[in-house]
């Protein structure tokens, strides 16, 4: 008896492994566990990430996946990688650096892949709901270490930083004002569709991210996109009677907010000292040292309008136009001039600028429909370009694998229901 329910058990594992919607199931575990770990730990998004891809490879439908990502949407982010690899060709940094400034732009591969399968699963959101839960329960977090820092797991020796218990305050931002504004089409729905309860509930998540940033940590560079992304929520989906009384309600909280948080009146403070301290002492404050690699960065690309000098060439090109003595703005040397644009046109010129725009574009109109899979992702897009401004956003792997899981999956879920639209309207 043994050896015939050890034989049924082999075989139905071998059933198992052969049949193709036990593997869809299985990469869409993987997407999950990439999005609920990523707020906590790059090295577990890594590996599920790269487990994904793999769990991919059994059923692959290799003619349609190749004639999948001849559409500009896929093919762009394909390009960028292309053109970081054979940038490489006319760079004069050492080869290592090329090949490690290559990597941040291997993540977009995915996006691609992402949008395939999503096309076909029916998970997509719960890759979202994942997100948000572990971005919740970071929240908690963030408040625990707010109250006893010891409990924060930077490392050691490391500055800790407040209301930071791992990672880094922009990282955390992001993720915070992603979840909160992404939570405003849900409720609005929910309020309209007179569900209240799980309305106030998701209100009060999306509150409560606000408050952790008003209190504990918040970037500068969240301050300036969340009106942003607010305002594209309010024109796509709000009357201007319901818009008059949401900005009056946030003008309201923001007041509040203000009157009552010391470390969000130190936040916008630095704005105007930052750059008074770059400005009249060359100190390398953050704005300063930023607006000097923009400078800088800007006389590069002059230099070399049309290709750029190649990939990884950035910090070489810092270093030798850096003056100066220590400790000042002028002498700053980095390898990202912290803007996406002149990251890529410092290295690709405007050929890498013109490939980068047209991604984003293509990315935008393919979430012009009305949804929440479409809502969220023109809101990665939105939140990713204009974060962009003053980061390197696209590059960074935690920003970058934002904007690779937000529009893949969303993506994918769009081109599920237009699929399927179009279906409807030929049976009819």
């Amino acid at each position: 008896m043994t050896a015939v329910a050890h034989d049924s058990a082999t075989g139905s594992l071998f059933r198992r492994l052969r049949d193709p919607a036990a593997w869809v199931t299985t990469v869409d575990v993987f997407a999950i566990l990439t999005a609920a770990s990523l707020p906590w730990s790059t090295s577990l998004a890594g590996i599920f990430s790269t487990a994904l891809l793999i769990c991919m490879v059994p059923f692959l439908d290799l003619k349609s996946f190749l004639e999948f990502v001849k559409r500009p949407i896929c093919a762009l982010p394909i390009a960028i990688f292309v053109l970081a690899l054979i940038g490489t060709l006319w760079s004069d940094a050492a080869w290592g650096v090329r090949f490690y400034a290559v990597s941040p732009t291997v993540k977009l591969l995915v996006l691609p892949v992402l949008l395939y399968h999503f096309q076909r699963s029916s998970r997509g959101h719960w890759v979202f709901i994942a997100f948000l839960v572990s971005c919740t329960l970071l929240a908690l977090m963030s408040w625990l270490v707010l109250l006893y820092p010891n409990l924060s797991l930077k490392p050691a020796g490391g500055v800790l930083e407040r209301g930071i218990f791992i990672k880094n305050y922009i990282d955390q931002s992001q993720e915070f004002t992603l979840c909160a504004v992404a939570l405003a089409y849900p409720i609005v729905m929910l309020l309209r569709a007179r569900r209240f309860w799980l309305a106030g509930l998701l209100g009060a998540i999306a509150v409560s991210f606000f408050v952790n940033m008003a209190f504990a940590v918040v970037s500068r560079t969240a301050l300036v996109t969340v009106p942003i992304m607010f305002g594209v929520f309010a024109l796509l989906h709000l009357k201007w009677r319901s818009i008059a009384i949401i900005v009056c309600a946030l003008l309201a909280f923001a007041l509040l907010a203000w009157q009552n948080s010391p470390q969000l009146r130190k936040t916008v403070n630095t704005f105007s000292r930052d750059y008074q301290l770059y400005k009249e002492q060359n100190i390398p404050t953050s704005i300063g040292v930023r607006l000097e690699f923009w400078r800088k960065s800007l006389r590069f690309f002059a230099e070399a309008p049309v290709i750029g000098h190649g990939t990884g060439s950035t910090r070489g090109l810092f270093e030798r136009a850096a003056t100066g003595g220590a400790y000042q703005a002028t002498s700053e040397v980095i390898n990202n001039p912290h803007n996406q644009t002149l990251n890529v046109a410092v290295q690709w010129g405007i050929i890498g600028v013109v490939v980068l725009y047209a991604m984003w574009l293509l990315h935008l109109l393919m979430f012009r429909g009305d949804g929440l899979a479409n809502w969220i992702g023109l809101l990665v897009v939105v939140q990713n370009i204009f974060t962009s401004l003053f980061n390197s956003h696209l590059f960074d792997f935690h920003e970058g694998w934002m904007y690779v899981l937000g529009v893949g999956v969303a993506g994918g879920m769009v081109l599920k229901a237009a699929r399927a639209d179009t279906r409807a309207d030929d049976a009819s």
